[in-house]
Order: C-alpha cells, then structure tokens, then sequence
C-alpha cells in the first residue's frame, strides 16, 4: 500500500497559492484493507474512506470507462492493480494530476502537469476529457481563478470543449450542478474569463443562453465605449469580483442585471429602452431553470428593474425614491439597499474608462435609505391615528425624511 497527495493541494503548493482541503490516492489496497487501519468508508459512488483521526479524505486508486450520458455514466474500477499513473490519467487537467508521495515527498508526474504550471497553460489529460460535460465547466471556472496568474486555455482543449457543445452532451448537465459551478465562479477574481471561455467555446449558449445572447449587442458608445453588452457584462462582472471579493450574492445581481438588452428591437438599437423590464422575464427564467436560492433571485430582480433608478436617483422625486425602497422590501430587508447600491455601482464602472470612477449615487441612495428607515410606524401611531391613515402618515413622514437628508453632505 502506498499513500499520495494528490489533485489540487499539490497544484495549490507548486503555485504558491494558499492550501484548501487536502485529498489522498491510496494505490494496493482494498476496503477491509483500509477499514483494518481504522479508516471509514463513505463513498456511494467509488471507495472514499475517512482517515481516523485527520477525518481527510482518502480514496482508492480507480480507473473510469464510460456507460452512459452526462457526467453519472461511468463504471468505477477500484481493484488493487490500478496504477497511481492510471489513476492520475483519468483526471481533468494535467495541473491537477500530479502526485506526491506521503514517505519520501517525491513528486509523480505523468502527464506534464509541472510543465503546464510552469507555462501557465491549463490542458486536458487525454480524450476521456470529453467523457464528462462537467469538465466544461470546471475548465471555465479553473480560467476565472486562474487567469489572473497568467493562465490561458490550450487550443487543443478548447477545440474539445467545442465539440462537446456541439454535440449536445452538455445538455446532460443538471441545473444544481450548473448552478453549484457559476456560483463558485462568481466569488473568484476574475468572472470574465469564466464568461468568455464558455463563450468561444459555444458553451455559453448551451449553458447560459441568456447570457450569451448579449454579446454583440451595440450600446451607445457615449455610454459605453466597450460598445458590446457581452464585454460590459464580463466587465461588470470583474469589478464585482473587485468591489465585493468573494460575494455571490452581488456576483450573481451584477451579472444578470442586463438581460433585457438582448431583447431590444433591432430598430432601437444601440439604445436600449425599457430594457431593464425586459430583463424580468429571462431572468425569471434563468432562475427557474437553474433553481436559484431565493436571497439572489430577489436581490437580482431588484437590480435588474432598479439600476437605471438609481443611476439618476438626483434627478426623482422623494415620494419615487420611497417607492423604490418599498418596491425592493427595503425596510423589511434593510441590507438589500446597501446590496443594491454596491451592485449598480459594479455596473456604472465596468465600463471602458469607469473602472476608477466615482459612484456617488450609492451613498446618497444608501444616505436617504437610512433617513427613511429612521421613520418608526410607532412613533406615528401615538399620535392618535389608525388603520390606514397610520400607513399614509408614515409615508408622508418618510417622504420629508428623504426631502431633508438630500440636502445633508
């Protein structure tokens, strides 16, 4: 029995990156092998064993045949005689099929994974690469934390993943898993690359079609000197990842918050009226699908209808800034402005030439938010009012909180 460190612990460690949850092969052994030494098998799919006292993974050295569709159809093969370098070989990417041996340290490296990191180069093992639609995905998603280490996607694997699109083996993929992998994208440095992968891949339209019916959609240039919605989304998308490190939850509002561009009538374009109402139903339906957490479904929609509001929110009235707080359940959910606001600032500067501009319209939404909320409805009940009147006299009152602090620093 021998024991390695296998898969992204050791990539992590050759790159210099921060180390994540270690994963073990174990090559010779078989599970009363491994529950003799204390170890507790939890695998349903293929033999995975908790180690007694670290609880870190260990698995069995296997091999993989296809079965069947989608990334479920394989027949797992753990026997004793499965070579570490078999196992390695059916792994995703070279940069992730490099092993370390447990006793001496040595590094196992079959598939020229030390080569790849070293030319920033992410590349698939071998053919089997086409096997698993999810590979797609994880390939998109590999670009967006790696890219800002240099990294580019190899012709060869890029071809592949071509291929799997065209054949429709990516509609296989189920929408938690899809989902699982776009919201681990979204909290990663650099979401444009996740985009523009899948994109010239044709993976995009199979994937996220909503998405990818933005690109080459003009915009007036005034507005938006990248002029291509599709370049405006990754960019917003990237100053998300800029401005809220690791949030989701803006990731995900920011990057569908102009959906109803592609719906505009050829005839408007390159402007795009009512487009953030347009962008409802494709979002709805993006969520529908994909099965997306209520929390971000909510605060999307908000921004997708609202953004253009608080873009100009000098120029509305007090009583429509109420209304928009009301509409986005901003006293009952008084975070969401703040949301709101840090969300429709990723799109004003994921623009050509904006990236470093100022966004004074989220403070002062987020300053006039903060006037009204500090309108309690008991304070205005004791001043002998009921029923309705209670609700139109907090109203009024939150309307001349608003009318007040505009004209506060």
């Amino acid at each position: 029995m021998k024991i390695y460190l296998v898969g992204g612990a050791v990539r992590d460690a050759l790159l210099g990156q921060p180390a994540g949850d270690r994963d073990w092969v174990v090559v010779g052994a078989t599970q009363s092998d491994m529950e003799a030494r204390g170890f507790k098998a939890v695998g349903k799919d293929f033999p995975v064993f908790l180690h007694p006292d670290s609880g870190e993974e260990y698995a069995l050295a296997r091999t993989e045949r296809k079965s069947g569709r989608g990334y479920r159809g394989f027949v797992v093969d753990a026997d004793p005689s499965v070579t570490l370098e078999e196992d390695l070989q059916r792994r995703d990417f070279t940069i992730n099929a490099i092993a370390r041996d447990e006793t001496t340290g040595e590094l196992v490296d079959p598939w020229g994974g030390m080569r790849d990191i070293e030319r920033r180069v992410l590349r698939h093992v071998g053919p089997a690469f086409i096997e698993d639609p999810l590979r797609v995905l994880r390939a998109a998603r590999f670009m967006a934390r790696f890219a800002p280490l240099g990294f580019t996607l190899a012709p060869e694997t890029a071809e592949l993943m071509r291929q799997m699109a065209a054949s429709g083996e990516l509609d296989a993929l189920v929408p938690e898993r899809i989902w699982q992998e776009l919201r681990r994208t979204l909290a990663l440095p650099r979401p444009s690359a996740f985009l523009r992968c899948l994109h010239d891949t044709g993976a995009l339209k199979a994937i996220l079609p909503e998405l990818d019916a933005l690109y080459g959609v003009p915009q007036r240039a005034e507005f938006h000197p990248e002029v291509d919605t599709g370049i405006h989304q990754e960019m917003v998308s990237d100053m998300a990842a800029r401005l809220a490190p690791g949030d989701d939850l803006i990731g995900f509002a920011a990057l569908t918050h102009d959906l109803g561009k592609a719906l505009t009538p050829s005839d408007e374009l390159p402007r795009h009226i009512m487009h953030e109402q347009r962008g409802l139903k494709p979002l709805a339906a993006l969520c529908e699908r994909l099965k997306v957490p209520t929390d971000h479904r909510q605060l999307a929609e908000a921004v997708c209808r609202e953004h253009l509001n608080v873009h100009r929110i000098d120029e509305l009235r007090d009583a429509t800034v109420l209304e928009l707080i009301q509409r986005c359940d901003g006293f009952r959910r008084p975070e969401r402005i703040a949301q709101m606001a840090l969300a429709c600032e990723c799109d004003k500067r994921g623009r050509l030439g904006f990236e470093d501009g100022d966004y004074p319209q989220g403070q002062t939404l987020q300053r006039l938010h903060a006037a009204a909320l500090a309108i309690n409805a008991r304070d205005i009940a004791t001043a002998g009012l009921h029923g309705p009147a209670i609700g139109e006299a907090l109203n009024k009152a939150r309307v001349a909180a608003i009318h007040n602090a505009r004209s506060q620093p």
